[in-house]
């Protein structure tokens, strides 16, 4: 459903963000502290909600995606904040320097990766050593058979849903590729079930079966991320 489904459903989905900017906004500030010059890059960027959250804070965002739709609206919302530019390419084989950036991250986009491990592998290139790398993405639970119900409502609700990971996946990757983790955050989500399902453009036969596998008070945890591609020791 990918490209249709994007098209469908990004003025939704950018409304949404924008309703939640300044909570996120003041949360990514805290998290991530940056200094006010960095140049920052954002993975799957979608219509913008973490290039936006970073943008007052931080000298240039760099943000990706793969969907002209999601860019598209990203562009069209980005009139406050200048130093925000919207490039499409693939999150998996970036055409950006290595070291280039001092700050790149991603939210809630590894888990619409078939491979995310090149994705945090592309995060890790891209930064420079001392700088920083954050993920933000929902975390699979500790249930492996619980994991695999969530992830079988997720993909009838979104077939574009590959697999949430588990917080160790997210720590291994970071740190297969010389990421030290210096910070986490977790986070419980509570979900409006209708409203959830409508956001992905999840309607007709697709919806009553995606509601017929919603798990119990649909709730998510979603883990913060923040670590640091260390310099090389004297």
């Amino acid at each position: 459903m990918s490209g249709d489904r994007w098209s469908r459903t990004a003025e939704q989905l950018a409304e949404l963000e924008e309703s939640r900017r300044a909570a996120f906004t003041e949360r990514v500030r805290r998290f991530v502290q940056p200094q006010g010059d960095e140049r920052a890059l954002d993975l799957g960027t979608g219509t913008g909600a973490l290039a936006f959250a970073l943008a007052p804070h931080v000298a240039e965002v760099v943000a990706v995606d793969l969907a002209p739709a999601m860019l598209e609206e990203g562009r069209r919302r980005a009139g406050e904040f200048p130093n925000v530019t919207f490039l499409e390419g693939d999150a998996t084989s970036l055409d950006l320097e290595s070291g280039s950036f001092d700050l790149a991250g991603c939210a809630r986009t590894l888990h619409h990766v078939h491979r995310p491990e090149l994705v945090v592998a592309e995060l890790a290139r891209a930064t420079r050593l001392g700088g920083h790398v954050l993920v933000i993405d929902q975390i699979a639970p500790s249930d492996p058979l619980v994991a695999i119900d969530v992830d079988r409502f997720e993909r009838a609700r979104d077939p574009s849903h590959e697999r949430l990971l588990a917080d160790i996946d997210v720590r291994v990757l970071l740190e297969a590729n010389g990421l030290v983790v210096i910070r986490t955050d977790f986070v419980e989500e509570k979900r409006d079930l209708d409203a959830y399902l409508g956001l992905a453009g999840c309607e007709g036969e697709e919806r009553e079966r995606a509601a017929a596998l919603a798990p119990p008070g649909l709730t998510a945890l979603i883990g913060w991320y923040l670590a640091v591609k260390p310099l090389p020791r004297a």
